[in-house]
C-alpha cells in the first residue's frame, strides 16, 4: 500500500518537472526569470495569480475552521471573493501598467520609483518587512505539506518539511516567473477538478448536508463578527506581492480583465467546495477527527483507494507549492534586484543578477526549513499572522500609491513601517479587533499624516496614469 502511494506522488511530482523542463528557456535573462519578460497571456495569468493565492490553507486550514465552527466562518470565503474581484479591478491594471512605466520588476523598485527615494530606505523597509512575514507564511506551507507526508507515508514531520524543499526547489530553481505560471496553471486545474469531485462523491455518502446558518441570529456581536470575519481576510489583497507581481507579468493590460473572470470563477469554485468539505466533514465523522486540519486528508483517504487516494491528495502538494514557490521567488528577486545590484554590485550583469536570484532561493528555503523544523503551529494561525503583514504593510502604499497624488517618500516610509509593525505585534493586544483592520487603517492614515507634515521638506508629486 506505501509502495502504491509513493508511486502516486512520484508521478504527480514528476508531471511537475516534465513541464518545468518544457516551459524553460535557454536564453534566460534576469527580466525573464524574475518576471517572465512580461509576457503571459490572460489565461495563465489568472491562474498563476489564484493558485499562487491559495496555499494549503484552502485545503487544511480553512476546512478545519468550517468544521470546528460552523458555516458562519464562510464569511471569510465571501471576503476574500469581494475583495479579490476589487484587486483585479482597481489594483492590477494600474500596477502593470506604473511597473512598466518605471521599469520596476520588484515593489520595493517600484516604491522606490513612484516616491523617487534615492536615499535606499524604502527598499530597506520594504524587504524587512517581506524577509518577516514571509517567514511565517512558507513555514505554513512546509508545515503543511510536512503533515500531509507524515498521514501518507507515516514518516516523520522532520524528515516530511526535508522532502517538502526537495519538491518544491529544483524546478523553480531553472525556470523562475514563467515556469511558475505553467506549473501553476497546472496545479490550478488539478485543484478545480479535486475540489469539485471529492464533495460530490462525499455528498453520496452522507445524503444530505447538515443542518447550518450563514448568519446564526441577528445579534450586534455576530453581524460584528461577520463583517470582521470578511474584511479582516479581504483587505489584505491589496498587499500580497506573491500574487500582485503576477498582475505585473501579462503581456497586455487590456487583458485583465479576460484574466479577472476567469481567475474570479476559478477561485468561486474553489473556495465554495472547501466550504463543502468542511461541512460534510461534521456528518461524514459524526465522531470526529484527532486533528481537523487533517480533514480533508482523512475524508479523501476514506474516499478512494490507495493509489487514486495519494493522487488526490497531491491536490495539497499543488495548494502548497503554488504559494510557496511564488513567495520564495519574490524574495529571492528582491534580494537579487533591490539588495545585491542596488547596494552591493551597482554594474552587475543581467546574468550575474540571475545567478544570485537562484542562489537565494536556495538560502531562502534553507531558512523556512530551520523554522518549520521547530514550529509545528497551526496553518491557519501562521497563514493569518502573515496574511494581516502583509496587507497592513504594503496595502495602504500599493493604494496610495495608485490613486494619491500627495504623498511623499516619508509618508511611504511611515505607511510601511506603521502597517507593518502595528501587525506584527498587534496579537500581544488585548482587544478582540482582527489585526489586519487596525493595522490597515494606522499604516494609511500614518501615510497621510507624514506625508502633509513633510510636504515641505519633500513635495514631490508624480503624475499618475490616467484612466482608460
Amino acid at each position: 500500500m506505501l509502495t502504491t502511494e509513493i508511486f502516486a506522488v512520484l508521478i504527480y511530482v514528476g508531471i511537475l518537472f516534465a513541464i518545468a523542463f518544457l516551459s524553460y528557456k535557454k536564453k534566460q535573462t534576469s527580466k525573464d526569470f524574475i518576471l517572465g519578460g512580461r509576457s503571459l497571456g490572460y489565461w495563465l495569468t489568472a491562474f498563476a495569480a489564484h493558485s499562487s493565492d491559495m496555499s494549503s490553507w484552502l485545503l487544511m486550514g480553512y476546512p478545519a475552521v468550517i468544521f470546528a465552527m460552523g458555516l458562519s466562518q464562510s464569511w471569510v470565503a465571501i471576503g476574500l471573493v469581494i475583495f479579490m474581484f476589487l484587486n483585479w479591478h482597481l489594483i492590477a491594471p494600474r500596477i502593470r501598467m506604473m511597473t512598466e512605466r518605471y521599469g520596476s520588476m520588484t515593489f520595493s523598485s517600484y516604491f522606490e520609483s513612484r516616491f523617487a527615494d534615492t536615499s535606499g530606505w524604502i527598499l530597506v523597509f520594504t524587504a524587512l518587512m517581506q524577509l518577516i512575514f514571509y517567514a511565517f507564511y512558507i513555514t505554513a506551507g512546509l508545515v503543511g505539506m510536512g503533515l500531509l507526508i507524515n498521514s501518507l507515508f507515516g514518516v516523520s514531520y522532520h524528515l516530511g518539511i526535508t522532502i517538502s524543499v526537495f519538491i518544491v526547489i529544483p524546478y523553480l530553481f531553472i525556470g523562475g516567473y514563467r515556469t511558475l505560471a505553467f506549473t501553476d496553471a497546472f496545479q490550478a486545474i488539478f485543484m478545480l477538478v479535486v475540489l469539485i469531485a471529492v464533495p460530490l462523491l462525499a455528498m453520496g455518502k452522507i445524503g444530505s448536508l447538515p443542518d447550518a446558518k450563514l448568519i446564526p441570529n441577528f445579534s450586534f456581536g455576530t453581524l460584528k463578527g461577520i463583517l470582521f470575519a470578511a474584511l479582516s481576510w479581504g483587505l489584505g489583497y491589496f498587499g500580497q506581492p506573491h500574487i500582485i507581481t503576477k498582475f505585473m507579468g501579462i503581456r497586455d493590460a487590456k487583458e485583465i480583465y479576460k484574466s479577472k473572470y476567469v481567475g474570479m470563477s476559478w477561485q468561486i469554485i474553489t473556495l465554495g467546495s472547501a466550504t463543502l468539505i468542511g461541512l460534510i466533514g461534521v456528518k461524514f465523522f459524526p465522531e470526529g477527527v484527532p486533528n481537523p486540519e487533517l480533514l480533508f486528508v482523512d475524508m479523501v483517504r476514506t474516499l478512494f483507494y490507495p493509489f487514486i487516494g495519494a493522487f488526490v491528495l497531491c491536490s495539497i502538494l499543488a495548494a502548497t507549492i503554488s504559494t510557496m514557490d511564488s513567495q520564495i521567488l519574490v524574495l529571492a528577486s528582491s534580494f537579487a534586484e533591490d539588495f545585491y545590484k542596488r547596494m552591493v554590485r551597482k554594474n552587475a550583469s543581467s546574468k550575474e543578477i540571475l545567478l544570485i536570484s537562484r542562489l537565494s532561493i536556495f538560502v531562502i528555503a534553507l531558512v523556512a526549513w530551520a523554522i518549520a523544523y521547530n514550529n509545528e503551529q497551526s496553518i491557519y494561525h501562521l497563514v493569518q499572522y502573515a496574511w494581516y503583514g502583509l496587507g497592513s504593510a504594503f496595502g495602504p502604499i500599493i493604494i496610495a500609491s495608485l490613486y494619491a497624488r500627495k504623498v511623499n517618500k516619508y509618508g511611504a516610509w511611515a505607511g510601511i513601517l506603521v502597517g507593518g509593525g502595528v501587525a506584527a505585534f498587534w496579537p500581544l493586544v488585548p482587544l478582540d479587533w482582527p489585526t489586519l483592520l487596525p493595522g490597515f487603517t494606522l499604516g494609511m492614515f500614518s501615510i497621510f499624516l507624514v506625508s502633509w507634515i513633510t510636504r515641505k521638506k519633500d513635495p514631490h508629486c508624480v503624475t499618475l496614469l490616467s484612466k482608460r
